[in-house]
């Protein structure tokens, strides 16, 4: 505007100017010439302009379906890693013998324990009566470990004939099979030595002696053939 202003005043002659002012004047208007003589040419061939290159814009992954005509993007398909083979059971050979054997380690110099020996019985008819007769059943053990049970059965000529006044021992009966097993106090028959089952046989008359008799199923001695 000032420039504008001074050389409106020069033009009209209303001020005087100095020489410094004419050139600044001059040098101002050769200014805008320049100026809008670049900006003439460079409107009239745009060509000439370097244009300026913009990024595409970001590729949209459309979800839904694409439209008509455009074909949809393929899906990468996903990278799996390799898949890892499981180790094998451990066998039982690779277990270690320690962890293997369940029992327990035997102490060494450890040794089992003796085994009874088989015991012995003599059968004994020890009186006879009008219609009955006693008994006596001596156990034996030859050897020196005691021997825990044992069991005595004796086989009556015929089932009318009963067994009573059994000690030593407690009776059972099928048919005309009687079975003993020890009490409490002729439980165990300690080593090299015995013990003794007495009972009587009612309902006796001639040849009503024991059929059999046998002691952990090994036959008494005593009884006639």
């Amino acid at each position: 505007m000032a420039l504008v202003t001074t050389t409106r005043r020069v033009l009209t002659g209303q001020e005087d100017v100095s020489r410094a002012t004419w050139v600044a004047v001059i040098a101002a208007l050769g200014v805008l010439i320049a100026t809008a003589v670049s900006v003439v040419g460079v409107l009239r061939t745009p060509e000439k302009l370097t244009p300026v290159a913009l990024d595409p814009p970001p590729r949209v992954e459309q979800v839904g379906g694409s439209p008509s005509g455009t074909p949809r993007a393929q899906a990468r398909p996903a990278v799996t890693s390799p898949a890892v083979p499981a180790s094998p059971p451990a066998s039982a050979s690779s277990v270690p013998p320690a962890v293997a054997s369940s029992g327990r380690p035997t102490p060494t110099g450890a040794t089992a324990e003796p085994t009874p020996a088989a015991l012995g019985a003599d059968f004994a008819i020890t009186d006879n009566a009008l219609l009955s007769y006693g008994a006596t059943v001596t156990i034996n053990n030859p050897g020196s470990v005691p021997a825990p049970r044992w069991t005595l059965v004796v086989t009556l000529p015929r089932e009318s004939l009963a067994v009573s006044g059994v000690e030593g021992a407690q009776a059972s009966r099928d048919g005309a099979v009687w079975t003993f097993v020890p009490e409490a106090n002729t439980g165990q028959v300690p080593g090299n030595a015995s013990v003794r089952v007495t009972f009587r046989v009612n309902g006796s008359l001639t040849g009503s002696a024991p059929k059999a008799c046998t002691i952990d199923g090994v036959a008494c001695s005593g009884l006639s053939n």
